[in-house]
């Protein structure tokens, strides 16, 4: 019977195998290898094959006898169907799975930890503004005017490439241009809110200062009224006393001529 011309692939890897046969040699001792090439868990126990550099199954982690399953080089059903001289290969659990989780948290927060071999740049600075804006903007057209003069006298003189020179202008003259002509046309504007608001203070004073007398006249016409004595009534009363007399309300009348008293 002739052999079959179509090519095997790789078969895909168990997680356990029945077979008896063992491979010829040395047991792969666990301790041997670094923590993060093995899987010591339960549920998926697996580690780096060191003959083909791929995970590997082991089958029966939790049984007398640990050992690879039998696996292809390659990836299943993709490379070629070429088995693996691990195969069958005993392992020697000799690390506990608490003392490998420990090394391998450790090993994960030292690499955390671990400052990056990345070149980090400083950003470079922002360009200085001009010397023109450095200075307070101008509030008014006056005062927009004057720096607007004193750059084209300082601009015409100057050597630099572009400075200001018939027509034409500079970045900064033309911005100092289009500033006054933007105070100018607003000028009118700013000037009547100006007055408004200044109106606005002085009418917010006086009503404050008029409150504030009322609440205070107010306050001292109730304590003269509400005394609470008959002779605060008497002396706030405006009356017209007789000559050589005192008030009636302050002790009994004294006279006020000489008296000689003799024994």
């Amino acid at each position: 019977m002739p052999a079959s011309t179509i090519e095997r692939t790789a078969r895909p890897r168990r997680s356990r195998t029945r077979s008896r046969n063992i491979n010829g040699r040395p047991a792969l001792v666990i301790s041997t290898l670094q923590p993060h090439q093995y899987d010591l868990r339960p549920a998926c126990a697996s580690l780096i094959c060191p003959d083909c550099k791929t995970w590997v199954p082991i089958t029966g982690i939790q049984a007398k006898k640990q050992k690879l399953v039998p696996h292809d080089t390659g990836v299943a059903r993709k490379d070629a169907a070429v088995r693996c001289q691990g195969s069958n290969r005993l392992v020697s659990v000799d690390v506990a799975f608490e003392v490998w989780e420990k090394h391998l948290e450790d090993g994960g927060a030292e690499t955390t930890g671990r400052r990056s071999a990345r070149q980090h740049y400083k950003p470079l600075p922002a360009p200085a503004k001009p010397v023109t804006r450095m200075s307070p903007v101008p509030e008014n057209a006056a005062d927009a005017l004057t720096a607007y003069r004193e750059h084209l006298k300082k601009c015409r003189s100057s050597n630099v490439a572009g400075r200001c020179g018939g027509s034409h202008r500079c970045s900064d003259g033309a911005w100092l241009a289009a500033l006054y002509a933007e105070l100018e046309r607003t000028q009118p504007v700013r000037d009547r809110e100006a007055r408004v608001d200044a109106m606005l203070a002085r009418y917010r004073s006086t009503a404050a200062w008029t409150k504030h007398s009322k609440a205070t006249a107010a306050a001292k016409t109730t304590m003269a009224k509400h005394g609470g004595t008959a002779v605060e009534e008497a002396n706030n009363a405006c009356r017209i006393h007789p000559a050589d007399t005192v008030s009636e309300f302050r002790g009994a009348v004294v006279p006020l001529k000489k008296l000689r008293i003799t024994g």
